[in-house]
């Protein structure tokens, strides 16, 4: 008897509030959004931490819209065969924005500025001469002729460091991990800086931009604080642990650090001269939450319709057109005979397969199959008992 493959409905919770432009591509016919939904097929979320969250069995996939998946349990959520979906650049212009934001707000000491300004008598009768005679302690320098050094060149960096190409900055950059796209899209005027130390050396503002893994972890810290340029200012609209507070702020009582720019605010830098902390508004914008919302539905939808992937964290991409009503997709570990595994348990059955894409990423793999008839149940359930097959999903064209 042929499987009838998944449900015609899907269940999408939705934790956090999701821009409606977003949840509004999923067909009413066919998805079912809400906030409390019990068995989800896919869950989509913002910033809450989903770490302690229970993750039933319906769980198909995770949706997070925005870039970083710090609050998602992604190793916990690989084991069981479900890829994270995020939203990478899609929030990249209204972190750039706020990044040229917060050097302006540095070099120009505008944050001091507007507490003097707060803290002035308006019933006062000599107002102007004090705001004339208080100024002279908030003067700044000027963005064009200094170096930015730009660590993390993927969306996001690159968009800062061709921003303070036209603002007249000099502009060098260290990644490691460039992609080839990334390197593309990169102004021809960056310089590349050959470690994190040579640019931190040799930068007036030092922008970060990567995410928090443990090669990342207090990427500025103790040893490499020392070694920027006086006045210097370092700027953190990456992830908080990328940084090590105390660090900065040794270098900042020393004067090594004119200023740290942060959307990170932690206990110990409130109210600290020379920090500038905001409240995490990298991607606050209606336009950032926006796109984010269309980007992880979209890729959501793909993911359980087609068994298409883009965008996950813990999958490989991996697309393939439909040549058949008949799809297979499975998510396996990467271990040798795989593919001979699977084609044998469809091939035992007399299924012929019409198209095959396997791709890999680490320690997982992930493969579509296009076969010409009907896929039994019994034939699913045995490619289920493959040892090191994670998820078998059955994707039947309507």
């Amino acid at each position: 008897m042929a499987e009838k493959g998944e449900k015609k409905m899907f269940d999408v919770l939705v934790i956090n509030a999701i821009a409606s432009i977003g949840l509004d591509r999923f067909p009413a016919q066919r998805y079912k959004v809400s906030a409390d939904a019990r068995t989800p097929d896919v869950v989509l979320v913002r910033s809450q931490d989903l770490h302690k969250f229970d993750f039933g069995a319906s769980v198909k996939a995770v949706g997070r819209a925005g870039a970083g998946t710090n609050n998602i349990p992604v190793a916990q959520l690989t084991k069981r065969g479900v890829p994270v979906f995020n939203a990478p650049g899609a929030n990249a212009n209204a972190v750039k924005e706020l990044v040229l934001a917060g050097m302006l707000l540095a070099a120009r000491n505008l944050a001091g500025a507007l507490e003097f300004v707060r803290g002035l008598d308006a019933s006062a009768t000599d107002l102007a001469k004090r705001v004339e005679s208080g100024k002279k302690e908030y003067a700044g320098t000027e963005l064009p002729g200094q170096t930015l050094g730009v660590i993390g060149l993927g969306k996001i960096g690159s968009l800062v460091a061709d921003a303070a190409i036209r603002l007249g900055m000099q502009v060098q950059g260290y990644d490691p991990e460039i992609t080839v796209d990334a390197a593309w899209s990169l102004p021809s005027q960056v310089r590349r800086a050959n470690s994190v130390d040579e640019l931190i050396r040799t930068s007036n503002f030092v922008t970060l931009h990567v995410p928090l893994v443990d090669k990342t972890r207090h990427l500025v810290n103790a040893k490499n604080v020392e070694h920027f340029k006086p006045a210097a200012v370092l700027l953190n609209f990456s992830r908080e642990g990328v940084v090590d507070d105390a660090a900065v702020l040794k270098g900042l009582a020393v004067k090594q650090l004119h200023a740290y720019v942060t959307d990170f605010p932690t206990a110990e830098l409130l109210r600290v001269p020379g920090v500038i902390a905001l409240p995490h508004l990298g991607a606050s914008t209606r336009e950032a939450e926006e796109n984010c919302a269309i980007m992880v539905v979209d890729q959501a939808r793909e993911y359980l319709e087609q068994g298409n992937v883009q965008n996950a964290v813990n999958f490989p991409d991996t697309a393939m057109a439909r040549e058949s009503p008949f799809r297979v997709a499975i998510a396996n570990a990467n271990m040798p005979n795989m593919l001979a595994r699977i084609s044998e348990s469809m091939g035992g059955a007399g299924l012929n397969i019409h198209n095959m894409i396997n791709k890999s990423r680490g320690e997982l793999a992930y493969t579509l199959v296009d076969v010409d008839s009907a896929v039994p149940a019994a034939v699913l359930e045995r490619l289920r008992a493959v040892e090191g097959v994670l998820a078998v999903r059955y994707l039947p064209a309507e």
